[in-house]
Order: C-alpha cells, then structure tokens, then sequence
C-alpha cells in the first residue's frame, strides 16, 4: 500500500514539472517573458503584540521571478537545472544529495546555498516536501532507548540495547512497524550530553527514548521525532545548552525553522517542552562563576533579536521570560556545567528531577 502510495506521489510530481516547464516553453517561444510565483512562508514575525498568522500553513505574500530582471536570469536558471536534475531522479526512482546536485554544475551554481535555495523553491511550487523530490539529506541524528522499528526492510532493535547509539534513518517516510514501552521522549542538544547519557546508563534507569540532532537538527531527525510523537503519543523534553544558540535548536524543533517555513507543519513539534537547562538553573543548582562565560556581542544580537518572535510572546511567554534573564545576568553555560556537583548528575539528579517536579518547575 505504502509503495502504491509513493508511486502515486511520483506520478503526480512528474506531471506537475512538466506542466511547469511546458508553460515555461510556451511564455518563450511566444517572445513573452516567464514569471514565475513562489509563495512565502514564515513561522514567526518580529513583532510580539501582532495579531498574526505565523503558526499558521498559509503563505505570507509571494515572489515574483521574471526574466526581466537581471538578478533573476541566474536564479532561474539554476532553478531549471535543478528541476531537470529532480526530473531524472523521480523518472529513475534514485535519490540523491544536496551535495550531489551541487556537483553536477559547480560552476553555474558558485556556492551550496544557492541549490539550497532552488530546492526549497521546487517544493513550494510542486507544493511537497523536500523527501518527495527524491533529495535526501544526510543523516546527522542519532537514537536509542526503549524503541524498536523497521525501515526498508533493515530492522532497529534499540529495545535489546537502549543504551546504545543508532543512526535515525534518512528516509524516514519508510520507518514502519514503531514499537515503544517508553514513557517519554528526550531531545538532547549535543552528542556529548547523548554519549554521556548512553555512558551512565540512563536508559536502564529510565524507560525512554533518547534523541539528538547533534547540533542544529537536520531534516530526518526533526521528521523522525515529529513521527514518534504522532505515532507513540509520549510527553516529550528537549534539553539543550543555556546560551542563544542552545535555545534557537530548542525553538527549531518546537516552532520550526524560517528556511524550511513552507513545510513547517511535517517538521514543527509543538509537543516539545523545555526541559533545560534554565538560566535560573545557574542559582538553583549553585554553579560556580568559573562554569559561565560572558555572552558575546553576537550572543547578545542573536537573543535580542529572538525576543521580537512572535510565539514567544504568543504561546511560550515564560521561555521570553527566562530569554530576558540570560541577557540581564550576560553569561552563559553548558548542560556539562552540572557535572561540577558529580560526573552523573546529569542523569541521575537533574533529568529525574526536572520530570518528576513538572508541575513545579518545567517551562511548557
């Protein structure tokens, strides 16, 4: 049935890059410049008090591209060619890299940004996501913990071993079969803080599933924790460092991210708490002035510009609240500064602790 579906969804893209590209043909063999509309989307505005419309799935205005604009002719070019790469791609039923389309014109297209863009062009004219070209990211994320589940025929048995890392599949369209006996699902930042979890054991102590993006979290990390909570149900924390960067992944994952804002909606996990760490953290938990550094001027434009998103004010005001704080006491610090008190800390005190006291203490 899945593979009924798919080729259904190829089909159906097919004829709607030839529709495209067939208009395309016409404007020009009639002397007419093409234009071409691309509906934009966003998943926050700068303004707090607006009474907007964000976190909804329509545009917010679109873009007209046209020949007769000199700075266009190369952006549409490089879109046609990535078109055309996309083309072959569904015909061949192949998948391919952002990096391996960049590959095959490095000279037109200079930079990866600029395919990049033209990719998420593509998708909001053939309206699909990106997974529905046939471009597939490479994996970045990593799982474990007390879930078991199938994808394309390999099976993941993180249940016999939930202490032990796994890759979270590219394709995620093909996970299947989830079986689960975890109570909640745990968003951490950094592979550090995930390989210390995984050192101290923590899934033997706690029935859980443990996920990381390392980093910024890439495309199938962020559709795979967005499947375990539509699938499985499960509260789930995202933990990450406390400075700006740190509550910017936090915010990916919860409200999705303005470069991939048109499908917001397949990647944006509303369920997500934050779970820390807190800049009020630093005196609860009595961390020493040597476990903080200064925020730099970066830092601070970074989180001065955050505090204008919209959802914040809107739907999470105590995150603004606790925003506002760092940069009143200006320093910031690690998930790994907890461990000034004891290696496990981490796991065996704050974690525990923080879900235990969730009417007391957790920012929803």
């Amino acid at each position: 049935m899945e593979g009924n579906r798919g080729s259904s969804q190829r089909y159906d893209l097919l004829r709607k890059i030839r529709e495209f590209t067939r208009a395309i043909i016409q404007d020009l063999s009639i002397g007419r410049s093409p234009i071409v509309l691309i509906d934009r989307f966003r998943v926050h505005c700068t303004n707090p008090h607006a009474n907007c419309c964000c976190s909804s799935v329509l545009p917010n205005g679109k873009e007209i591209l046209t020949l007769q604009r000199e700075n266009h002719v190369h952006r549409l070019d490089v879109l046609l060619r990535v078109l055309l790469i996309v083309q072959q791609l569904l015909q061949e039923n192949r998948h391919g890299s952002k990096r391996d389309i960049y590959y095959m014109h490095p000279s037109v297209f200079s930079e990866q940004s600029v395919v990049d863009r033209a990719i998420n062009d593509i998708c909001i004219l053939m309206q699909c996501s990106r997974h529905n070209l046939n471009v597939v990211s490479v994996g970045n994320g990593l799982v474990m913990g007390w879930i078991r589940f199938l994808e394309g025929g390999r099976k993941f048995d993180c249940i016999n071993h939930p202490n032990t890392a796994y890759p979270i599949p590219v394709q995620v369209e093909e996970v299947q079969d989830i079986i689960s006996v975890a109570d909640y699902v745990l968003v951490v930042e950094k592979e550090s803080v995930f390989e210390r979890l995984a050192n101290d054991q923590f899934c033997n102590a706690n029935r859980c599933i443990v996920i990381t993006g390392r980093g910024y979290p890439d495309i199938p990390t962020r559709r795979f924790l967005r499947l375990l909570i539509e699938k499985l149900c499960l509260p789930t924390y995202c933990l990450v460092d406390c400075d700006p960067y740190g509550f910017d992944i936090l915010t990916t994952y919860r409200f999705g991210s303005m470069q991939m804002a048109y499908d917001a909606k397949q990647l944006r996990c509303p369920e997500v708490c934050w779970l820390g760490v807190f800049p009020s953290d630093s005196e609860k938990y009595c961390l020493p002035q040597q476990c903080f550094l200064p925020l730099t001027a970066e830092d601070k434009k970074k989180a001065e510009a955050m505090l204008n998103r919209c959802y914040l004010q809107r739907e999470v005001p105590r995150w603004r609240l606790e925003l506002e704080l760092m940069l009143q006491k200006g320093v910031k610090f690690e998930i790994e500064a907890l461990s000034v008190h004891s290696l496990s800390f981490l796991s065996k005190e704050y974690i525990t602790s923080k879900i235990q006291g969730i009417g007391r203490s957790l920012v929803k």
